[in-house]
């Protein structure tokens, strides 16, 4: 059975950051493309950023361009969201899933884990 399990999520003050962990089980990281994606309350689920071994490329959304890096670490099974600079707008429910292959195709994306909360709060 494929499944992630994210963590790292909790409440934060503008400007802070966190460090997102996407743990896989039930198959290889490497061979797919991984994204982090998120809800915020009341609104549709977004891409965040993604990671594809294929051809080492990454994606980010605008909106956290220069403040989020995404990265994988194959012995561990695991790809890592870093954000910094964290906003109000950052807050929701922070989910990872994959498709073999490449960044694209988002509504591809699936085998989603329980997803981990962000709040961004003073």
């Amino acid at each position: 059975q494929f499944t992630f399990v994210e963590s790292g999520g909790g409440l934060v003050q503008p400007g802070g950051s966190l460090r997102l962990s996407c743990a896989a089980s039930g198959f290889t990281l490497q061979y797919y493309a991984i994204a982090w994606f998120r809800q915020a309350p009341g609104k549709e689920r977004e891409v965040v950023s993604c990671i594809s071994t294929r051809d080492g490329s990454t994606y980010s959304a605008d909106s956290v361009k220069g403040r989020f890096t995404i990265s994988r670490d194959n012995a561990k099974n695991t790809v890592y969201l870093q954000m910094n600079n964290l906003k109000p707008d950052d807050t929701g429910v922070y989910y990872c899933a994959r498709q073999p292959g490449l960044c694209h195709d988002w509504d591809g994306f699936g085998s989603w884990g329980q997803g981990t909360h962000v709040t961004v709060s003073s």
